[in-house]
């Protein structure tokens, strides 16, 4: 869904490098499918993906969640779990083959804060607003904007009317969509033009 939610693979093609942001790292999938497309699709540039999650698992616990997906990403997962950090809170840069994953196991307001990158697109994969309210904030939201590359693109199973407005706000012109399964409906968005400019007072990496 993530996927082509934001027009990957053809997003990359052609491009040194391509950045992808996401709130929710959860088990990885978003990552290591992300991974495994863009080796697949034979891109030359580099892939970053940048993913917060303020409750990440431990190893033992990850491997198992994974295990049911080891036919179609099994070296994927294998490599990943080779250098997890684990429960560890923090930054952590992770070198695999052909991807730079970078982990902020933090709480999602502080990662946002601290992060300065042009991201092209962005995974919104937290729990739901009811749930997680302060991930779909119009202040997250706005900084979000303000961490996207000219016409960055988004996409999330959310379709509250809330993240709506605000990512209409922040700049983004959003589309509802069908969804997948039991989700009849998601969302896909792309920034109109250049973001904002970074907030002077957000520290650099």
């Amino acid at each position: 869904m993530f996927l082509r939610g934001c027009s990957l693979p053809d997003a990359w093609r052609g491009r040194e490098r391509f950045t992808i942001a996401e709130t929710g790292f959860g088990t990885g999938l978003n990552a290591l499918a992300a991974w495994r497309l863009h080796r697949d699709d034979g891109a030359r540039g580099r892939l970053r993906f940048v993913s917060i999650e303020r409750y990440p698992f431990d190893r033992d616990t990850l491997a198992t969640l994974l295990e049911p997906f080891r036919a179609e990403l099994g070296a994927e997962i294998d490599a990943l779990l080779g250098v997890w950090p684990g429960r560890v809170a923090g930054v952590h840069r992770l070198e695999l083959d052909g991807l730079e994953l970078e982990l902020w196991h933090m709480d999602v307001a502080e990662a946002l804060a601290r992060l300065r990158l042009r991201a092209d697109a962005w995974f919104l994969d937290g729990f739901a607003p009811p749930r997680n309210p302060e991930m779909w904030s119009p202040e997250r939201l706005a900084r979000i904007a303000e961490l996207s590359a000219p016409g960055a693109r988004l996409a999330t199973f959310t379709v509250a009317g809330s993240v709506r407005r605000a990512l209409a706000d922040a700049g983004f012109a959003v589309e509802r969509v069908p969804g997948f399964g039991r989700k009849r409906h998601r969302l896909r968005a792309r920034l109109v033009g250049a973001g904002p400019p970074l907030s002077v007072d957000a520290p650099a990496r």
